[in-house]
């Protein structure tokens, strides 16, 4: 059995904990971690089976596989070391990935100790559809998210431009410009943007439009894709999680899903 760990217990890593230990998922949760360790040790001791709580570093020894579910700084600081030392790693913060020298890094590491790197489709519906589209060509790619304003708070490009999101009575477009730009100036509420440009045409040329929109109570994200084979339109409207309003429960659900994938026997979907 594949034993793992768990780097961040926040909304998203909480699930996947919940998810293992009530048996949905066939793995054996080992360790977890987490910047603030006495909240994990609660966490911990709220499950039938509970993990060790270690240091990230050291979580990375006494496993197989390390979920990330904390940041994109953890992304840099973890998954090169996890690599090197032979171990599978899940990446929940795939905007990290948005920076080519680093994803070049990954790539390279990955292959040199035949490791997996697992990136989960997240909050949004159509990979599959965007990966076997990308077989053949590809003319755009384009995400629209829409998102209650509250959700959008702290993020650095909205601080840097100082958009009062409190004052907006109507849907008002925040963003628009490339994946790239989309992933630094939201790091915690698009890591969508990034997964659609690793899995289609890159980050310079995949679009972001975000709009904040206080009628919402859903995070919702629309998709658009023309090529070779067609076109099509993907939309999503996602509850957000109880515990973080900036993350979309089916992100959780996503992590779970792929977590359980790797166990099956048939492999379903692109």
């Amino acid at each position: 059995m594949v034993r793992i760990g768990i780097v961040g217990c926040g909304a998203i890593g909480r699930e996947i904990c919940r998810a293992v230990d009530q048996g949905i998922i066939n793995v054996k949760l080992v360790a977890i971690a987490d910047r603030k360790p006495k909240a994990a040790s609660e966490f911990a001791s709220s499950l039938r089976s509970p993990p060790m709580v270690m240091n990230a570093l050291d979580l990375i020894d006494v496993v197989d596989l390390i979920v990330e579910c904390a940041s994109q700084t953890a992304v840099s600081e973890i998954v090169p070391h996890a690599l090197k030392n032979g171990k599978d790693v899940m990446i929940m913060s795939v905007g990290a990935l948005t920076n080519l020298e680093f994803l070049e890094k990954i790539k390279a590491l990955a292959s040199k100790n035949d490791c997996k790197v697992y990136l989960p489709s997240g909050a949004i519906v159509g990979l599959d559809g965007l990966k076997s589209a990308s077989m053949g060509k590809i003319y755009s790619v384009t995400l629209t998210t829409r998102k209650p304003p509250r959700s959008l708070e702290g993020a650095p490009y909205i601080e840097q431009h100082k958009v009062d999101l409190i004052k907006l009575k109507e849907p008002t477009i925040v963003f628009e410009g490339s994946a790239e730009d989309a992933v630094k100036g939201f790091p915690e509420n698009v890591n969508v943007a990034a997964t659609i440009s690793l899995a289609g045409i890159g980050t310079q040329n995949t679009k972001i439009r975000i709009i904040a929109d206080p009628t919402l109570k859903r995070n919702v994200h629309e998709i658009y894709v023309e090529g070779d084979f067609g076109k099509f339109e993907t939309r999503v409207e996602n509850v957000p999680s109880p515990a973080n309003a900036r993350t979309s429960y089916l992100a959780a659900l996503s992590a779970i899903a792929t977590l359980r994938r790797m166990a099956d026997t048939i492999q379903i979907g692109t």
